[in-house]
């Protein structure tokens, strides 16, 4: 509770500071007398909620990105897989993916614009780029990271191809992937955004980049607001579907520091852990637990 408590507090003081210097029209190197004040974002705020178009840019906006980034899911998490563990498909798709990753996806808007019929698909097609390379780099890492000795005793056991997999690559390569999808999603709602921006019709991106166009700041704000807002749920969304899926994984949690023992109590345990037996009703691994938590 304390964690959450600061955690508000902060964005409290955040939105204070910026109602501060916004309503008290500070201009020192920065120009906050043109930023609309918290106030003002806030009723506008309220007046998109209540209209219609807000929820339409916003489905917009979620279709896209949900299309787009579980397309660039599957491809890049195959595209990962076959590329580190067969050589052939490294030598054929490794130089032409080298090459295209450096490439920024809204560079892609032209490319888009000429190849697909509708820009609705050349949004789907841009969002999909953008997560695509941050899921296949994780995948491909992931992959050639596995111990050799997993594999090795799952084909010992009369397994083929398809059941070290199933069973090794996939289940011990999940983090890494799950890392990438964290890290995709968020380059996606980037794109995304710009995308609709240049050549969108509807979404968030595009009525934000409207508001700037008619001098609508607080509407600015209120898209940029939107924006964060989603790429926190998704994202989040993406990392609690990866510890459900890889709950087998030993979880590090915050544990505030033990006040040190004396010199004399530890010296004590160790004389008294010297001249203790263990018995047999206690395991060898309950034992050396004891030790590493005393």
């Amino acid at each position: 509770m304390i964690r959450y408590a600061l955690r508000v507090v902060s964005l409290a003081a955040a939105l204070g500071l910026w109602q501060l210097l916004t309503s008290r029209d500070v201009d020192l190197w920065l120009r906050f007398s043109q930023f609309p004040t918290v106030t003002d974002v806030a009723h506008a705020f309220a007046e998109r909620l209540a209209g219609p178009d807000y929820w339409t840019d916003l489905t917009d906006s979620l279709t896209r990105i949900l299309t787009g980034f579980l397309l660039a899911a599957v491809l890049g998490v195959a595209t990962g897989v076959l590329v580190a563990r067969s050589r052939l498909a490294e030598d054929l798709l490794g130089p032409v993916l080298e090459v295209v990753r450096p490439v920024p996806a809204i560079a892609l808007v032209p490319v888009a614009i000429l190849l697909f019929p509708s820009n609705e698909q050349g949004i789907v097609f841009i969002t999909c780029t953008a997560a695509f390379f941050p899921v296949l780099v994780s995948t491909r890492h992931a992959v050639r990271a596995l111990a050799p000795t997993w594999e090795e005793a799952v084909r010992t056991m009369g397994g083929g191809r398809w059941r070290v997999l199933a069973s090794v690559v996939l289940p011990g390569a999940l983090p890494g992937v799950f890392g990438g999808l964290s890290v995709g999603i968020g380059v996606s709602w980037i794109c995304v955004i710009s995308a609709e921006m240049i050549s969108g019709q509807y979404g968030v991106g595009y009525r934000t980049w409207q508001d700037y166009t008619v001098v609508d700041y607080p509407g600015v704000f209120v898209g940029m607001v939107t924006i964060g807002v989603l790429g926190w749920l998704t994202s989040t969304a993406v990392e609690l579907l990866g510890r459900r899926l890889t709950h087998w994984l030993p979880r590090t949690a915050y544990v505030p520091a033990a006040r040190p023992r004396s010199v004399r109590r530890a010296g004590a345990a160790a004389s008294s852990a010297d001249t203790a037996v263990p018995t047999s009703a206690e395991p060898e691994e309950a034992r050396d637990e004891h030790l590493v938590r005393d």
